[in-house]
């Protein structure tokens, strides 16, 4: 039998991004050898960012400021609407997206830089959005406890969002600062059925891992919001009613979704995940997807592209009302105070910047 060199990855192929000059398309001509075989390794490249705060306007995000500490994202899954991006620095939003991975290793500085300009507003920031903060690098890099250590320093409000159980190596950080009100966070629960979630997001933590970081992150004083998200029709959309309940006996507070988005080259990945993984539903799975999308791949309107539109959308939006109400996670995310805000060197002098936030 064949080991399969993607095990363990989300995307099955590796087609050009959009904007390469030459199209490359994988081939099978029965001359797999043995290099052919080899798994794909991931590669990390160090790079040294111009800036590192990054602004939206979108109507449909709950945040307009965000922190990424790195581009590409290991857990490798496979309907990441962030995989496209890999397409502006010449990569594939395929596997390249999961295994050639850029750490902005200037991220702390950068951050600190923009803080200490005098015309400086604070906001609150977002940690993640585009990648996972908590991904397996981050054990060695360290970047977004870095990144924390400096909102403590200047007392910023900061909200993160991560499908990983490394979120709790940070407690200590984000306890001091939710006392503060100053931090919250957003654990992504995509769902309970262990072969779902493996082959879905094959680098993430295992779903009771993340019951488990919404638990300790509760107990700690630490505001958690679960996020069912993406809702993929005929895959996981029985499951809501359960991923809200085991949330709220977490200790979760509050509860969202997102259904499933394909923009540009994703349409293509999750199609090929899904007749590897699931032929038996493929094509129930696309109907259904374009049923919430007028009859498309994907419907990049505002307001519907979250949430999807027609009736399908409508039931799943249902049951989701009925299930927060239930299990009582229907009240609103909490806001974070933004008067705290300090510059430590004016508040004595170069030692406070490094030290700890209690004197500043």
């Amino acid at each position: 039998m064949k080991s399969d060199p993607l095990h363990g990855r989300g995307a099955r192929t590796n087609a050009s991004g959009r904007y390469e000059r030459f199209v490359r398309e994988a081939f099978d001509d029965g001359w797999v050898g043995e290099e052919d075989a080899r798994p794909f390794e991931t590669i990390v490249t160090p790079e040294l960012a111009k800036s590192i705060i990054s602004t939206n306007q979108s109507p449909d995000i709950s945040f307009d400021q965000s922190i990424n500490p790195y581009r590409g994202c290991e857990h490798g899954c496979i309907y990441c609407y962030a995989r496209p991006n890999h397409a502006y620095v010449g990569l594939s939003p395929g596997l390249d997206f999961e295994t050639k991975l850029f750490v902005k290793a200037n991220a702390v500085e950068l951050l600190e830089r923009e803080f200490a300009k005098p015309n400086y507003k604070p906001k609150t920031i977002m940690l993640g959005g585009v990648t996972d903060i908590y991904q397996p690098i981050e054990r060695g890099y360290g970047i977004t406890r870095g990144i924390l250590e400096a909102m403590e320093r200047w007392r910023h409000p900061v909200s993160l969002i991560t499908k990983s159980q490394l979120v709790i190596r940070d407690i200590d950080i984000l306890a001091r600062l939710a006392e503060r009100g100053l931090a919250k966070a957003a654990i992504s629960v995509t769902s309970l059925e262990r072969r779902i979630a493996r082959v879905m997001e094959p680098r993430a933590a295992a779903p009771h891992r993340r019951i488990e970081a919404i638990r300790m992150l509760a107990e700690a004083g630490v505001p958690v919001t679960a996020m069912v998200a993406p809702i993929v029709p005929a895959i996981n959309d029985s499951e809501i009613e359960a991923i809200v309940e085991e949330c709220a006996k977490a200790g979760a507070s509050s509860a969202g979704y997102v259904v499933l988005r394909l923009p540009l080259e994703i349409k293509d990945l999750f199609r090929e995940w899904l007749h590897k993984h699931f032929p038996d539903r493929a094509t129930r799975v696309m109907s259904l997807v374009r049923g919430m999308r007028g009859g498309r791949d994907y419907d990049p309107e505002w307001g519907k592209r979250q949430k999807g539109d027609g009736p399908y959308a409508k039931l799943i939006a249902d049951r989701f009302a009925a299930a927060i109400k239930r299990f009582g996670l229907e009240r609103p995310r909490l806001p974070l105070d933004h008067t705290q805000f300090r510059r430590p060197l004016e508040q004595g002098g170069q030692q406070d910047l490094f030290g700890g936030a209690e004197d500043i």
